[in-house]
């Protein structure tokens, strides 16, 4: 993650449609960590104070997503998009539970709707991470929820589902 992605993603994210709101000094830790990206203690501690001053804040939970995911640090991006998926649930008005969620209850396939798509590309993060470490029925069933969510693919779902069947095919030759 560069200075310059950390930027554009606080400016985006800090935006009201994303719940304003973040504390300069959650911004500044924000800012901070993308600077001290290779030292991956400190920028982790600049994320880790940046989530005790704005825990729920959507700019600082993908901070931390991607944090650990461009760390490798799977399990830990995966602990986070539960988080996240939990976030972009309340913030839509969605059951708790992705599996509960139904089509017409969001604008899903909407560039409209940013927290709807917000919603979507977590669950996609999702079953990306659950599939890479193992869980492919878990990741199966989040990959068909997106799908149903969406059916004209707009955040890129069939590529994660051609993956499974590429996989299953291998598997049977």
């Amino acid at each position: 993650m560069t200075l310059a992605a950390i930027d554009e993603m606080t400016d985006v994210l800090g935006a009201s449609v994303f719940g304003g709101g973040l504390p300069p000094e959650a911004e500044s830790l924000l800012h901070q960590a993308g600077l001290s990206y290779d030292q991956a203690e400190t920028a982790l501690a600049h994320l880790r104070e940046a989530r005790r001053l704005a825990p729920n804040h959507v700019a600082v939970l993908i901070g931390l997503y991607r944090f650990f995911f461009y760390k490798g640090r799977l399990v830990e991006a995966l602990d986070v998009a539960r988080t996240c998926l939990l976030r972009a649930a309340i913030d839509n008005s969605l059951p708790l539970d992705w599996r509960l969620v139904r089509p017409g209850q969001a604008a899903f396939a909407s560039f409209d709707a940013p927290m709807a798509r917000f919603f979507m590309f977590v669950l996609k993060g999702y079953a990306y991470l659950n599939m890479r470490l193992g869980d492919i029925e878990e990741g199966r069933a989040a990959v068909g929820k997106l799908l149903e969510l969406d059916p004209t693919d707009k955040v890129g779902a069939a590529i994660l589902l051609a993956v499974l069947e590429q996989r299953e095919r291998d598997d049977v030759d």
